[in-house]
């Protein structure tokens, strides 16, 4: 196992890494401030490695609910943090040595996550559902929200149990200066028609309607915009590569509401789309060059410091219906807590991933704007977050789940077959037949190699 473990890895670890900037790290341990543990007791208490990836939230809310979780167990955590986290624990991980709970998110471009997931080497957490969270007298299950333990993004290998548990939720949608709407008397386009009108009247006052991060910012993107070409039904057929299901009319309009948006989209994007440079697309909404990105509720907070132009006002919408009348999405996007299969402290790990839906720990993550997924959590949010987490009171419908788990397949993944693409579009360097044609090669492959 551990020579999958370690091919796995390597794999992973020659791809370029994900980040929110620079990559600093910290490792610390939570001591047990428990005054009722003795001196003794607290030499036989286990000790439990966590690594978290450094976000726009921060690091010191995990140590504050490391140190909750150990005041409230007795059980110590040893914690790691790091923007680029699997170049800190990637080398130990060849080595047999794991972190007992990994936070590490699917869709980032070294794809730690999704090398483990394709490796059958992540532990089943089922059980921790039904475990009563530490210093509570509910169940996981009675906590969080409905829905999230039932998608792929939890359940990769459609066997009815769970392996990844869901973390720091956040509508994902289109973000806009709404200070320009408004200064402009220009109004939320509802339909993509009115969204072309929109993108030339904006032209002729020099700003281009779109920009994005990195293409990997797509994937929130395109799977909302699957479900509102084709409802539930479309979207599961296409994220599990039905043979020909990118030959429909629904894949159709998908592939050329994203190939029409490349040609409104600011010609600079490109070359600013990588993990080094993406807060410059970012910044061309905050200054009136673009209108609209996709992104997700953390952007508030990863672009605090930075400069706006007068009257700057964060909006959010969803994605504008294919017609009139259609179903307008937005996609909430999650992040993933996880055991490795090869974890030393399981029954540990289990008692903390379960604590993390603890209201106190749902308070410290909050606290630093971070949303877990537990139900009626967005009745006690203010400001930006509270209009952000309202969009689905507003008429948005909420799409969630991504496609389905495949056996490692060398040089192909989801991202750079569906998303990567986008950049050429914008470029011109490539046709929408071209790259139609890269998604259904890409689609047989995964499909021949899905993970039933």
């Amino acid at each position: 196992m551990k020579k999958v473990i370690s091919l796995a890895l390597a794999a992973s670890m020659a791809l370029s890494l994900a980040a929110c900037g620079g990559s600093a790290s910290s490792s610390t341990a939570a001591s047990d401030s428990s005054a009722a543990t003795t001196e003794g007791a607290a030499a036989e208490t286990t000790t439990i490695k966590v690594a978290a990836i450094e976000t726009a939230y921060g690091t010191e809310m995990w140590q504050k609910v490391a140190d909750a979780f150990t005041e409230q167990t007795g059980i110590g955590v040893e914690l790691t943090t790091d923007k680029n986290l699997e170049d800190v624990i990637g080398p130990s991980m060849q080595g047999g040595d794991y972190p007992d709970v990994i936070h590490l998110a699917t869709g980032r471009e070294a794809a730690l996550t999704e090398q483990f997931i394709k490796g059958n080497l992540i532990a089943d957490i089922t059980d921790v559902l039904s475990m009563t969270v530490p210093g509570e007298d509910v169940k996981v299950s009675d906590k969080i929200a409905g829905g999230f333990t039932e998608t792929s993004l939890t359940n990769p290998y459609n066997d009815g149990k769970t392996y990844l548990a869901p973390m720091f939720y956040s509508p994902c949608g289109l973000f806009y200066n709404a200070g320009l709407l408004k200064e402009k008397g220009w109004e939320v386009p509802t339909t993509w028609d009115e969204m072309w009108e929109l993108g030339d009247k904006a032209l002729e006052e020099g700003i281009y309607l779109f920009t994005y991060p990195t293409t990997g910012y797509f994937d929130a993107f395109f799977y909302a915009l699957m479900y509102s070409a084709g409802g539930p039904e479309f979207f599961e057929k296409a994220t599990h590569y039905e043979e020909g299901i990118w030959d429909t009319p629904e894949a159709q309009t998908c592939f050329d509401i994203v190939t029409k948006l490349a040609k409104y989209t600011n010609p600079i994007t490109p070359a600013q789309a990588n993990d080094q440079d993406f807060t410059q697309n970012q910044q061309l909404v905050l200054d009136n060059k673009a209108i609209f990105m996709p992104n997700g509720t953390w952007i508030v907070g990863e672009m605090a410091e930075a400069p706006r132009a007068d009257g700057f006002e964060w909006g959010m919408t969803a994605l504008p219906a294919v017609s009139e009348g259609g179903d307008r999405y937005s996609y909430t996007w999650f992040e993933q807590c996880w055991i490795p299969s090869g974890a030393e402290h399981q029954d540990a790990a289990k008692q903390f991933i379960a604590f993390l839906y603890s209201d106190t720990a749902c308070q410290i993550f909050a606290e630093s704007g971070a949303i877990q997924p537990v139900l009626g959590i967005a009745d006690t949010l203010e400001g930006d977050n509270k209009l952000f987490y309202s969009i689905y009171d507003n008429g948005a419908k909420a799409a969630m789940g991504n496609f389905a788990a495949f056996n490692a397949i060398p040089g192909v993944e989801v991202r750079t077959a569906f998303f990567d693409p986008v950049n050429s579009l914008v470029s011109g360097s490539i046709t929408e037949e071209q790259w139609i044609e890269g998604v259904k090669s890409a689609s047989d492959q995964m499909r021949a190699n899905i993970i039933e």
